[in-house]
């Protein structure tokens, strides 16, 4: 994910350390702690419908408590837990040591859609050649075009960069992924929101059509143990990333099939084929959930308006706050599947700032770099959007695009039903 707002690294675990603090966690519910009681009831399978008196009668056994920090750490288990910290811990003396590459077996490509692991590879002890494929398609145009490329770079044009550079740019990205084909293995290396999904969805359909290398592997995941919030692999140190080259897995062809599945139906002005995605995403757990959150983006029924555009709004309720902040708290608080960069949230306040009625007020002062120091209002307008006494689609926004879905103010077009979870044309 580019230029995301980046958190600490999963803190080291010591294994006696938790031990202790599932004692205490063990007494402190026997003696009827209400704060011990309520992280049982959000972690232990067997605390549902149990009332306070049962549950500590039933589950005040460090058993029990262990399984709760190891849930709250983000295991499935206490014997999960003490193995990662032993795989944590050898991955870590494993670096200390110095010595070969881990992947000294084989040339290796390392494939993603940003640069922010290519220094943590390296000192993971991960070596190869590091491939960046970055395009958005989570945000502007994707449609069905014999020029992709072009219509891309136009859009990247309304921002900023020239049309030439982007589309060389892009050019060039997709030049260095055809080369990959011939490199003996490729890892691929994603996470799991829109931004990261429809890039990896659209490498797959890549290697699907025109061939794939001899070797081809992919690391995916959606958390990190004791990574509160978890946003990406750029939050990760090098023992974390060493320790996720040992859990890569080989793509396979159902794999390609669902990325070519999925990047046809992102291109299609009708999006019902990616509601399709969302419910059989199998061979790719987490591309269902960023699908899902991808086609959020379409304007609702109850007021025209993305969810990321409701979210920037909600938070403009407090007062005015400066861009960077709006995007700080939108990225920590707000957001509920994180995807956009900062210079991709700088194009969805532009949109709520230059529609015929805004939404927003921006104080005057130069753009691109200069929009994270500009102060941010609510308007009349964004009021009663969120009063839902007014529709977005009425306030003349410029034309947006969601994949291969256009929609303009003029016309009728497909909106997200949030009850039935489902895209709808009105």
């Amino acid at each position: 994910m580019p230029d995301v707002i980046l958190t600490d690294d999963a803190r080291r675990l010591d294994l006696q350390q938790q031990k202790k603090r599932a004692k205490e966690l063990r007494r402190d519910l026997a003696a009827g702690d209400a704060d011990a009681i309520t992280r049982f009831r959000a972690s232990h399978p067997k605390a549902a419908g149990l009332r306070d008196h049962e549950l500590v009668v039933r589950l005040a056994k460090v058993s029990e408590a262990q399984l709760v920090i190891a849930r709250e750490l983000g295991l499935a288990s206490w014997p999960k837990l003490r193995r990662h910290i032993e795989r944590w811990t050898t991955a870590r003396a494993e670096i200390a040591s110095g010595g070969e590459p881990v992947d000294r077996d084989l040339p290796t490509t390392h494939v993603r859609c940003g640069s922010d692991i290519q220094e943590g590879l390296k000192h993971a002890g991960i070596s190869g050649e590091f491939v960046e494929f970055s395009d958005a398609y989570c945000q502007g145009p994707v449609p069905r075009s014999d020029d992709l490329l072009s219509v891309r770079a136009s859009f990247l044009a309304r921002y900023g960069l020239p049309f030439e550079d982007a589309r060389r740019r892009l050019g060039a990205e997709l030049d260095e992924l055809d080369a990959t084909r011939a490199r003996p293995r490729v890892v691929l290396w994603f996470e799991h929101d829109s931004y990261d999904q429809l890039i990896l969805a659209r490498i797959l359909a890549f290697y699907g059509e025109h061939g794939a290398p001899e070797a081809l592997e992919l690391v995916c995941i959606d958390g990190f143990p004791a990574v509160d919030r978890f946003h990406g692999l750029g939050q990760l140190s090098p023992v974390a990333l060493r320790m996720l080259w040992d859990d890569r897995r080989a793509v396979d062809a159902p794999l390609l099939t669902l990325g070519a599945r999925t990047w046809d139906a992102l291109r299609d002005p009708d999006p019902s084929g990616l509601l399709d995605v969302v419910t059989s995403s199998g061979p790719l757990p987490q591309l269902g959930n960023a699908v899902r959150r991808h086609l959020q983006e379409l304007p609702w029924m109850s007021d025209g308006l993305s969810l990321t555009q409701r979210l920037t709004l909600q938070l403009l309720v407090e007062g005015p706050t400066t861009a960077g902040q709006l995007f700080r708290r939108l990225t920590l608080e707000a957001e509920p599947l994180v995807y956009l960069g900062n210079t991709m949230y700088w194009v969805v306040l532009d949109e709520l700032l230059n529609a015929r009625r805004p939404a927003i007020g921006v104080d005057e002062g130069p753009r691109g770099e200069q929009w994270r120091e500009r102060m941010v209002s609510l308007t009349t307008v964004g009021q009663q959007l969120l009063g839902e006494t007014l529709d977005w689609m009425d306030c003349g926004p410029a034309e947006r695009w969601v994949g291969g879905v256009r929609m303009h103010s003029e016309e009728a077009c497909w909106r997200w039903h949030p009850e039935r979870a489902s895209p709808v044309l009105a």
